[in-house]
């Protein structure tokens, strides 16, 4: 939902960024900036040596067991293959054991829905970097929609945010010869025509904002360099990125095919604009390389830059972050809302509110089909779907069958071909309940009764009772646990929801093994999600009698039988309640996301289900600032941390990596009056002489070329350099912001992870 900006993991400075404010903040003393030098010789020794500490601790048969059965439950051929519609062909992307990389690879709907579809392969990942000697991780593919016979494959040479785009045709099953190809880098594109794409990527020092990001937009046709195409729209150096995409149907389509460029400004606030294709396409058809031409039609969408805006055929939606105020109209934050594509044409915009926030009920996304348009809410962190007929004047109903604590997602099958054109995906998942994928239709305003691609029984209120087509296996045991939602006191009164798993018979006495996870920033929800990973690395865990007397002194003794109780805490800063939720904890008031949550563990603690020394948190990127945080301001109530991909040090965060991009959300530190703020929760500043830590895992990747290794580095060798005891760090070498680009690396390091917190609560 939220847009990732990109990084230099070379750069350590941003001399040539805009002008550093007079009124600056001092540098503090830093004695581990050596280890900003991602690829240097004497770093990458001190990160083997750190690595060969943690590993010869915790690697183990437990260890080795835990990863084994993570790694079996990702490569299930149980799982789900999700699919996406092109044409008549369903493509899907694939793991396994016999293909660590993957592979990308399509079906017929006929076979997809049988017990064993038969999948023609595309491109075997393995096969195509073993042949060109690099270890490609996939990063998505566009198919192009005029004849579905080619498609923009992107793929990154170390799992890290830059990846190659390259053109592939469909019938051969190869990369076309003088077809596209851009090289590695921060690439956003999208089809035009047959022969035309528009992109906005990496040419030269002057093609990027200083976040690394693209800011700079060129129509490419066949055959010409990147570097000579013209540049049809471009943003300040200082905002965070340009963004394009289209909107291009098939050929025989009587939909308005558009282009877009979105300027962020920052995380929170852009300007788009668009123009409709036919208004820069030539007597041949052919879309116009004259970047004159581009520069007259851009239409800016003049609206507040904090309004989300979205496109369908002649309706423009409106999703504001704070209340939007006119002369005419007001909008509340979080609201949707819609209005003629004319009047934004004309300037003269005057949108309809269609749905509403409420105190308990918030907007995440919407999904349309070619009918209707589908919501997806959420209602206390419950999911809901809501229907609405832009026919009968956007009148709405709710789509029955979402159950309780599950999340559900929804999402338009195909709805450029005609017998799919209202049909839709349906995605229901939950902590305990494999994910089921359903197929449903919502029925034509005119009643049509034509087919679809699956057959399903109708209701009464025209819509079809969606049909499962698949359902996962269970990848770990579940039986005898339950889910319960309970809410938390903040100290400012504000009510904190969070989700308790547990076994059934859990017994209140402080003494259950309990792992707290969560988020709180960006906007971003966290919700009920089926995870075999935290299932099998967590809840699959149950205390024994062994290994007892490496538990340290003044440690309570956790009694043998224990399972192990995960906890989501839904916590401000993120979007479960919309964008208010998020603005509450931004900037000046980041404090309240480590208040919510530590109210969240006190309330765990206080209801007799963990105690501290019991208690554990784990986190990542963001959820790895939180988990700082909650190391260096409330280590009373932790006996263990796992710190993933993190920010740490939020006085140099604009300075690494992609950290530039997220002043809006953190402040700036080298401003004096933001920094006084940032430096109550820059853990990497926070950490006191004496104090009582809990054990600590810090884990990150050499190749995350978003948040970066250093941050994780540098907090590792402070507290190590301070005598702290109990402070370990593992850093991959690949896998990018998610420390995996397969599934046994991903086995590795979340095993490393849990066997670090369970050995740290339980001494087994």
């Amino acid at each position: 939902m939220r847009k990732e900006a990109p990084a230099d993991n070379q750069k350590t400075d941003t001399s040539s960024a805009a002008t550093v404010p007079r009124d600056a903040a001092p540098m503090p003393h830093d004695e581990n900036l050596w280890l900003e030098d991602i690829h240097g010789d004497d770093q990458m020794a001190w990160v083997r040596e750190q690595n060969a500490k943690t590993i010869a601790r915790f690697q183990d048969d437990l260890f080795d067991s835990i990863a084994g059965d993570i790694q079996t439950a990702l490569d299930s051929e149980g799982k789900i293959p999700m699919v996406a519609k092109r044409g008549d062909d369903y493509f899907n992307f694939w793991r396994d054991t016999k293909n660590p990389k993957g592979m990308w690879r399509r079906t017929t709907w006929d076979s997809y829905v049988s017990d064993s579809p038969q999948w023609e392969v595309l491109i075997d990942l393995d096969e195509l970097g073993a042949a060109e000697a690099t270890p490609w991780v996939w990063a998505g593919a566009s198919v192009r929609r005029s004849d579905n016979s080619r498609a923009l494959v992107s793929l990154s040479p170390d799992g890290g945010d830059a990846h190659r785009v390259r053109e592939f045709d469909l019938r051969t099953k190869s990369f076309v010869v003088g077809g596209f190809d851009l090289p590695s880098a921060k690439t956003r594109f999208a089809w035009l025509d047959d022969d035309t794409i528009i992109v906005a990527t990496e040419t030269d020092e002057d093609s990027l904002t200083t976040s690394s990001y693209p800011r700079q937009a060129r129509v490419l046709t066949r055959g010409q360099a990147i570097a000579d195409a013209p540049i049809v729209a471009e943003v300040p150096r200082e905002h965070v990125a340009i963004f394009v995409g289209s909107d291009v149907g098939p050929a025989d389509s009587d939909a308005t095919d558009r282009v877009f460029a979105i300027d962020a400004i920052d995380f929170f606030n852009s300007r788009p604009s668009f123009i409709d294709l036919d208004m820069v396409t030539d007597e041949s058809g052919s879309v116009t390389t004259d970047a004159s031409a581009w520069e007259k039609t851009w239409t800016l969408v003049d609206v507040p830059t904090d309004v989300e805006v979205g496109f369908d055929r002649d309706f423009v939606l409106f999703r504001p972050q704070s209340e939007w105020n006119h002369g005419d109209f007001s909008i509340p934050a979080g609201a949707l809302a819609v209005a003629d594509i004319a009047e934004v044409r004309a300037g003269t915009i005057a949108p309809t509110v269609i749905f509403s926030p409420d105190a308990h009920t918030a907007l995440q996304s919407w999904t349309w089909t070619r009918d209707y348009l589908v919501l997806e809410l959420l209602a206390d962190v419950q999911s809901q779907l809501v229907v609405l007929d832009p026919n009968d004047n956007f009148s709405s109903s709710r789509l029955p069958g979402v159950p309780a604590n599950h999340m559900v997602g929804l999402g338009a099958v195909d709805r450029h071909d005609d017998t799919t054109a209202n049909d839709y995906w349906l995605v229901s998942t939950g902590f305990l309940t494999p994910s089921t994928l359903s197929y449903g239709r919502l029925e034509p305003s005119n009643g049509s009764e034509e087919a679809g691609g699956a057959d399903t029984a109708r209701t009464t209120n025209g819509y079809s009772v969606p049909e499962i087509i698949k359902s996962a296996p269970a990848l770990f045991p579940s039986e005898g646990f339950s889910v319960e939602q309970h809410f938390a006191t903040s100290e400012d009164g504000t009510k904190i929801p969070y989700f308790q798993i547990a076994d059934n018979a859990l017994v209140l006495d402080g003494s259950n093994p309990t792992l707290l996870d969560g988020y709180g920033g960006f906007e971003v929800s966290r919700s009920p999600v089926y995870s075999p990973v935290m299932g099998v690395g967590w809840l699959g865990r149950t205390t024994t009698a062994a290994g007892r007397p490496t538990i340290p002194a003044g440690r309570p003794t956790i009694p043998a039988g224990r399972r192990g109780v995960y906890v989501l805490a839904n916590i401000r800063g993120g979007g479960e309640y919309g964008p208010q939720w998020h603005t509450s904890a931004m900037r000046e008031n980041r404090m309240r996301a480590y208040e919510d949550y530590a109210a969240v563990a006190r309330d765990l603690i206080e209801r007799g289900v963990t105690s501290p020394k019991s208690l554990a948190c784990a986190g990542g990127s963001n959820g790895g600032l939180l988990v700082g945080n909650m190391l260096t301001q409330h280590p009373e109530l932790f006996g263990a941390i796992s710190c993933g991909v993190p920010l740490l040090d939020m006085r140099r965060y604009t300075k690494l990596s992609a950290g530039y991009s997220w002043k809006a959300e953190y402040g700036d530190p080298d401003v004096a009056e933001d920094w006084a703020f940032i430096q109550k929760f820059s853990p990497y500043h926070l950490l006191e002489e004496g104090a009582d830590y809990p054990p600590v895992l810090f884990w990150t990747a050499t190749s995350d070329d978003r948040v970066g290794p250093v941050q994780a580095r540098k907090m590792a060798a402070r507290m190590q350099g301070r005598g702290i005891s109990d402070v370990w760090f593992f850093e991959d070498t690949e896998g990018g912001h998610s420390a995996a680009s397969d599934n046994k690396q991903a086995a590795f390091t979340r095993a490393l992870s849990y066997r670090f917190l369970w050995n740290s609560l339980t001494g087994e």
